[in-house]
């Protein structure tokens, strides 16, 4: 029983590994999130389809692939991570950046989706109305979209936030599974798993994992229902 709670500096290096992607793939998504989500939210023009498709394709891929595309267009003899590294000697794939890109791209899709429908759900009238006040568009969009929307907002965050912690094919393809580096809680997990009797090692990491994800979503409600309450003021 005590070594079900005995954590090895692998173990905390995969936890605080697994958090820091998870955190700053989402703070790094959000913006362009936001912007994408509103531009899809306000806008109709042929071909919107088609590019709604692109932006959620991580959705249905499996993540494996989207590793892979990502490793043969950034990796170092990619179309694009060949020309970093020929140039300014950037080395992108089987790194912490890696990680932390493929966490993005994985869970914007999440993000933009969950504000994307925030803001189709604002009422267009309170935003005119702003405007006949005087308002900029950049105005009414921070000061009217943006707290009518930001349960969405919140939501998607966090919904990417949990994505990431739980991401695993495209991280292992791109990143690579480097102990220290890239090798995320679920890395960590499988690792275990390749090792015969390390079954409580195992379900050590796999009870943060739930654990962690649990409070996450405990969090995002929290939270939703507190701007709710807000916008309904």
């Amino acid at each position: 029983m005590t070594d079900l709670f005995h954590f090895t500096a692998s173990d905390l290096s995969a936890i605080s590994l697994s958090l820091k992607v998870a955190i700053w793939s989402s703070v790094i998504a959000l913006p362009f999130a936001i912007a994408i989500g509103w531009f899809l939210a306000r806008n109709h023009f042929r071909g919107k389809a088609l590019l709604e498709g692109v932006i959620h394709l991580p959705l249905v891929l499996p993540p494996v692939v989207t590793g892979y595309l990502l490793l043969i267009i950034l990796g170092t003899n990619g179309i694009i991570g060949k020309w970093l590294y020929d140039l300014a000697g950037i080395r992108i794939a089987f790194s912490f950046y890696a990680a932390l890109l493929a966490s993005v791209v994985v869970s914007f899709p999440l993000i933009t989706r969950s504000i994307r429908l925030a803001i189709e759900l604002v009422d267009v009238k309170y935003e005119e109305a702003a405007r006949t006040l005087g308002a900029s568009r950049l105005k009414t969009f921070l000061s009217v979209t943006l707290p009518m929307a930001s349960p969405g907002i919140i939501s998607g965050f966090v919904l990417g936030f949990a994505r990431s912690l739980g991401e695993f094919g495209a991280t292992i393809t791109f990143a690579g599974n480097i102990e220290g580096e890239t090798q995320t809680l679920p890395l960590a997990v499988f690792s275990y798993m390749q090792v015969p009797g390390q079954d409580t090692a195992t379900f050590r990491l796999v009870m943060i994992s739930v654990l962690l994800s649990l409070l996450a979503m405990i969090v995002a409600e929290f939270l939703n229902r507190r701007a709710i309450k807000r916008s309904k003021r």
